[in-house]
């Protein structure tokens, strides 16, 4: 049998409020630089500890003063700009429930959001205040950056509240953050974190990322997953660390450039990010502070961390994690690379490769890559789910496991090896995207009589969106019906979600009960790249 046990102390404290323990802990005995941010038009702000502790309060005072109190559900729809530290470090103060959002989600996933979280408010930014208008009678508290009528302003709020706001006592087992994430069935399912987690995750901050006060952290992630919560604002801000943030659109080429510019020690961006960067002449900008690049949330081709190595010096550091449990396994300073493996378990994870019964494999042996339970730094469950949060764990003779639904391998000496998922969520440039979404979508299009969606490989990108669609007799197969599925897909859901790639078959293949056979699809997709 192998499972590895990490030695660390696993303890939380009884209470925890992030806004109140971290951000307004730090302003008074160690401020310093929190926040570092740029855009793409060339402006700049910079943000003390003591300034979002301030301000964060004034912005929890008005929130609390308009009825959000504690338990409650807001939506937090905001890019890269400051005022997403702010409204998220301000609901935490209240003990409110932030639900992080990206802003390409169309008007039609914030209603699903909106409902099934039962949300309380909103904070926006002007010109995706429309996207709410068929859910406002369920918001009474609708907060805007910039203008909106009928919405109030964000920098108001902030004027007239109260920088004494007293931060709410906020139990380890209190629930703090919903995200919402795609699975391989229906619509994305809610993950609700206690605050014990907020807590927890330090540690993959202190180890994965290597963070101290003095670094710079930048991690490019959206600001409505999971990464960025623990890489972007939990992470290097329980570290005392500076996070510099960037809105602006991709270019490697600004990737260097800001990195050289604003003294980035700490970088972390997804595998494919690193790829295009590397394809750029790195000699011309000056990274001597960069000292650690880290990446997660798809696989890392080895030739990435081999040119990343002979570049920079240093090897990326890559990471294993979900939603539901956040950083798991990973390289810490010093663990030396094994190509193909997503690295070691972080501290007071006790992870294992486990069967259906839930006993610990063999190392070198296929199975179910599983988390000990109880570990603090997993969910609460899924929202409203208790059904399928239970069916998450399995009870073995080694003990209770979280099972993730990815499959892997360990070795004689603890690496594990990540070998897909058991379910058919599509992993393209990070972004999680399950098949049902994008296939309801498209049955609402006249052509399509019956459709199924698979990830295809992709060198750019891991995987893209492959659908296989059979049109309804009238209707033939043409590029002209290609760009209108398309945009479908782009006006109803999240533009990121389109099929980049569409099949017309006759029929599609199924088993004797009529399930779609996805495994014969993404057979046929990869057989397409030979």
């Amino acid at each position: 049998m192998m499972a590895l046990d990490t030695v660390s102390d696993a303890s939380y404290p009884e209470r925890f409020n992030f806004g109140a323990d971290v951000v307004d802990h730090i302003a008074r005995t160690a401020d310093g630089p929190a926040l570092i941010w740029a855009n793409a038009d060339g402006e700049e702000a910079r943000f003390t500890y003591s300034d979002i502790s301030c301000l964060s309060a004034r912005l929890a005072s008005s929130l609390s003063c308009a009825g959000i109190g504690k338990g409650d559900r807001i939506i937090v729809m905001l890019p890269r700009i400051p005022e997403w530290q702010i409204a998220m470090v301000a609901c935490l103060k209240i003990g409110a429930v932030a639900i992080p959002c990206i802003e390409m989600l169309t008007a039609k996933d914030i209603a699903y959001r909106v409902e099934a979280a039962q949300a309380k408010g909103v904070i926006a930014r002007a010109g995706h205040t429309d996207k709410f208008d068929a859910v406002t009678d369920c918001l009474p508290v609708r907060c805007v950056v910039g203008t909106a009528e009928g919405w109030a302003s964000f920098a108001g709020l902030i004027d007239v509240g109260d920088p004494g706001f007293e931060p709410v006592a906020v139990d380890a087992e209190d629930p703090v953050i919903l995200y919402f994430t795609s699975g391989s069935t229906g619509q994305p399912k809610g993950v609700l974190h206690a605050a014990r987690g907020l807590y927890m995750w330090r540690h993959s901050a202190i180890e994965w990322l290597d963070l101290t006060p003095g670094d710079v952290m930048w991690c490019t992630a959206d600001t409505g997953w999971s990464k960025a919560g623990t890489s972007i604002l939990f992470g290097p801000w329980s570290c005392a660390a500076t996070t510099f943030m960037y809105d602006g659109p991709f270019d490697p080429v600004d990737r260097l450039r800001l990195i050289a510019k604003h003294g980035v020690t700490v970088y972390c961006a997804a595998g494919t990010e690193l790829l295009r960067v590397l394809d750029e002449d790195i000699a011309q900008f000056d990274l001597s502070r960069l000292r650690r690049t880290v990446s997660s949330g798809e696989a890392l081709l080895p030739v990435v961390v081999d040119r990343w190595h002979r570049t920079t010096g240093h090897s990326v550091a890559e990471a294993y994690g979900q939603t539901e449990s956040l950083m798991s396994l990973g390289y810490v300073p010093g663990l030396a690379y094994r190509s193909g493996s997503v690295g070691r378990a972080l501290a007071h994870n006790r992870m294992a490769i486990i069967d259906d019964q839930g006993r610990i494999l063999a190392a070198g042996a296929e199975g179910d890559i599983a988390i000990a339970a109880p570990n603090p730094q997993l969910m609460l469950g899924y929202w409203q789910a208790p059904d399928r949060t239970e069916q998450c764990y399995i009870d073995g003779p080694d003990g209770r496991w979280f099972v993730t639904g990815d499959r892997g391998r360990v070795d004689d000496d603890g690496y594990f090896f990540h070998m897909g998922r058991h379910d058919d969520v599509i992993n393209s440039s990070g972004y999680r995207i399950g098949p049902a979404e994008v296939e309801e979508v498209l049955r609402t299009h006249p052509a399509v009589d019956d459709v199924a969606v698979v990830g295809a490989p992709d060198p750019a990108r891991g995987e893209i969106v492959m659908a296989w669609i059979v049109p309804k007799k009238g209707y033939e197969p043409s590029d002209a019906l290609v760009r209108e599925l398309q945009d479908t897909v782009k006006t109803i859901t999240a533009p990121y979600k389109y099929p980049r790639a569409i099949r017309f078959v006759d029929d599609l293949p199924r088993t004797p009960t009529g399930k779609i056979r996805r495994n014969i699809l993404r057979e046929r997709a990869v057989a397409e790249q030979r």
